[in-house]
């Protein structure tokens, strides 16, 4: 498994400790920045991570912002991408099987700091369900066209 990461300033802080996370459990990650607390503007994370996601470069997408919202729309822009924002393990495992999220967004601001892990952890560890979960996935991406 491969995994593109990506923050703007406000979610930097929870993105290092999420590289940190991904390499305890062994997966394969790329940073794709903010690099520092210097104000940017998240669209930009939020392509370059979407792109490399959508185009099966990598698997899957972390996403952090202050709140998780914007950054998750962005993602949702590029073609392909099923961005969740997230908040606590049931909606990171309910991403996973009812959506098939291949993006999940974090509010750094808005998620208690020591819960991220096990929100990462439960997005990873769960499954697709497939079946009339896919019949949705499936119009979803017919709206793309």
């Amino acid at each position: 498994m491969k995994v593109a990461i990506g923050a703007d300033h406000a979610g930097f802080d929870e993105k290092e400790k999420t590289k940190l996370l991904l390499d305890e459990l062994g997966i394969e990650f790329e940073d794709f920045g903010t690099y520092s607390l210097d104000s940017v503007d998240y669209p930009e994370f939020a392509r370059k991570v979407g792109e490399a996601v959508a185009d099966g470069k990598f698997d899957d997408g972390i996403l952090f912002c202050g709140s998780g919202i914007g950054i998750s729309i962005a993602a949702n822009k590029v073609r392909g991408i099923r961005c969740a924002l997230v908040w606590n393990e049931e909606t990171a495992t309910l991403a996973r099987q009812h959506n098939n999220a291949n993006i999940i967004a974090i509010g750094a601001k808005t998620t208690p700091s020591g819960t991220i892990p096990n929100i990462i952890k439960a997005w990873f560890n769960a499954e697709f369900a497939g079946g009339r979960h896919q019949t949705r996935i499936t119009k979803i991406s017919e709206m793309e066209r």
